[in-house]
């Protein structure tokens, strides 16, 4: 089941990616500036190559100190004035840009793990499919098999399926790769075939088999995951847990009326507190950058890892703006995030350097906390 520490991972790579294209943004306007500023090889008229070389630095020099200004306009109306406030709006426009390109792409990601999830339970009636129309093997026990048929005719996996798209028409030729090399291969398969009879509990136990030791182990079938969905390495644990609860959950009588796992116990709810937390650690971090430099005395806030900055941000962000989750829940939560996704001292800086600013900000009154089990610090 999909949780907040995932959802705060998926913000994270979120926030990193959209501060690579922001850092891009300003390296792409610098360029812009030298090309402007640049000999035309294609002009016919006699260029003073000397002048454009000190105007490019001027400009750059200028674009350098003013482009954080938004509302920066040109006074003197010079052309290097000009060009400077066309690239400091260019760039502002550009970082605007992606970031509502990466909030929709985190949303989409995290909306994308319940795809992952149907089109697993898809995958299994992909194979009864092959399996019926085989000539060179008896698999009508696979094809009759009581979860699969359950599957085959939900009719919440049928809807929501066909409204999604998902299916597996696409991959046709490597789904049938993956039936004939992996699974008529599969020694526990090729036994359940030439037992006698069916019950649930054995077709139960055949297609919990398939799903822990094949589809989620096979190497060609992850690998074809990892190249659909570049996420499929957090993803993973989660599609597994959702589809193997949804194989506990099918009943022996009428197997086809059972209920899709939901992403989360209050998907809405984790979705607008994943939103938040990106929208407001963009707000965060011009304003709190002074007080984690100042409070990493022993670290170069230039030279502290990216990761760990937006970490910290992100840590802040949440203590300030959810008063119902209290601060050692954060600290513990970025701490785990931090061990996984940045470098070997991340923990023990993260630690140190959060419950320093958590213990400032709440005297000051910036952190409030209220709810059950919180002591209210208003």
């Amino acid at each position: 089941m999909l949780n907040r520490r995932t959802l705060r991972i998926k913000a994270m790579q979120a926030m990193f990616a959209y501060r690579q294209c922001r850092e891009a943004n300003y390296a792409l306007a610098l360029s812009q500036i030298a090309d402007i500023f640049s000999p035309d090889l294609n002009s016919m008229e006699v260029q003073d190559k000397d002048q454009l070389k000190l105007d490019r630095k001027a400009c750059t020099e200028l674009f350098k100190a003013q482009f954080e200004n938004k509302s920066y306009k040109a006074t003197a109306g010079n052309k290097i004035e000009q060009v400077t406030e066309d690239m400091i709006n260019g760039y502002h426009q550009n970082n605007d840009k992606d970031l509502r390109h990466f909030k929709k792409t985190m949303l989409a990601d995290a909306d994308k793990i319940e795809d992952h999830y149907l089109r697993i339970l898809l995958l299994l009636v992909e194979f009864a499919d092959y399996a019926e129309n085989d000539p060179k093997l008896d698999q009508s026990k696979f094809v009759k098999n009581l979860l699969i048929q359950g599957i085959k005719f939900n009719k919440s996996i049928e809807s929501t399926s066909l409204r999604g798209n998902l299916n597996w028409s696409k991959e046709a030729d490597m789904v049938r790769q993956w039936f004939k090399e992996v699974l008529k291969t599969d020694k526990v398969y090729l036994d359940y075939l030439k037992t006698a009879g069916q019950s649930f509990e054995e077709d139960q136990a055949l297609v919990s088999h398939i799903v822990k030791n094949i589809i989620f182990k096979n190497d060609a079938i992850d690998k074809y995951m990892e190249d659909y969905d570049l996420n499929w390495d957090e993803d993973r644990a989660i599609v597994k847990s959702l589809v193997t609860k949804t194989l506990k959950s099918i009943p022996e009588e009428g197997a086809e009326i059972f209920e899709i796992q939901e992403l989360s116990y209050n998907w809405e709810d984790d979705k607008t507190f994943f939103k938040k937390l990106f929208e407001k650690t963009i707000e965060v971090e011009e304003k709190y950058e002074p007080l984690i430099a100042q409070k990493a005395k022993n670290w170069d806030i230039d030279r502290i890892a990216a990761t760990d900055k937006i970490i910290l941000e992100m840590a802040i962000s949440e203590m300030i703006n959810f008063p119902s989750i209290p601060v050692k829940v954060t600290i513990n939560e970025y701490i785990e995030v931090a061990k996984r996704y940045s470098t070997p001292k991340s923990k023990v800086f993260v630690n140190g350097i959060l419950d320093v600013i958590a213990a400032e900000l709440e005297k000051e009154g910036v952190i409030k906390k209220s709810g059950r089990g919180l002591i209210d610090n208003k």
